[in-house]
């Protein structure tokens, strides 16, 4: 993704806890309205009405409103009203589970083709944890940190969550198997990684993001535009 584009959120996860309102709440201002459309594709075994009503709760305290987007299943995915709802959405926001089953879900269907049509029309998004991952290609493999194929809203860049708290080795596996042109980016939980739609890269809220490019540390210039 280049050039002019919505708000981008990629978030370490622990999403919609304390801690995380300071870029929650710009986000919301940013999307021009009140509502948050919450995808708990990622949570599809893991009582994703859970998901869906912790974001509601937590948004609610912002002065938002939630409305789900039940997209748990490929069939899902490829249903046209909820592609209409996405792509009609000025906020998006993908939480937190398996990335493996959001990518396997959403990857070349009806919904992500609206996500990106969105979020190309100016549409904020946030992803958190899974919903980070899988918004880069290539994406870092949970198995075991290794490299493999993700969505592709970003490229050039891939993305480790909890960072700090994930395992050591998977985060160093990730680092040094990356090719010399590929970000790897630590994000700790209830810290955001901000894409502005001009393309700069700011962090907000809990921890220190970190930018690794060929194995050595680097800055947010190191990152796609």
């Amino acid at each position: 993704m280049t050039g002019r584009s919505g708000l981008l959120a990629l978030v370490g996860g622990e999403e919609w806890t304390p801690g995380c309102e300071v870029f929650d709440a710009e986000l919301l201002a940013a999307s021009g309205g009140g509502e948050v459309t919450v995808l708990p594709t990622a949570a599809a075994y893991t009582h994703p009405e859970k998901a869906v009503a912790a974001a509601a709760d937590w948004f609610a305290g912002l002065g938002g409103r939630v409305t789900p987007a039940m997209v748990l299943t490929r069939s899902d995915a490829q249903d046209a009203v909820l592609a209409d709802q996405v792509r009609a959405s000025r906020f998006i926001y993908l939480g937190g589970g398996s990335p493996l089953h959001l990518r396997s879900v959403l990857k070349g269907s009806a919904v992500w083709d609206a996500l990106v049509e969105a979020f190309a029309g100016g549409a904020v998004v946030a992803g958190s944890s899974a919903g980070a991952m899988v918004l880069t290609d290539p994406m870092v493999d949970p198995r075991g940190g290794a490299l493999t194929v993700g969505l592709g809203l970003l490229t050039g860049m891939a993305v480790v969550p909890h960072f700090a708290h994930e395992n050591a080795e998977k985060v160093h596996r990730a680092i040094t198997l990356a090719s010399p042109d590929l970000a790897v980016v630590g994000v700790p939980e209830r810290c955001a990684l901000l894409r502005d739609p001009d393309g700069s890269w700011r962090s907000a809220g809990t921890g220190t993001v970190r930018v690794y490019l060929g194995g050595q540390p680097a800055g947010f210039d190191a990152l796609p535009h």
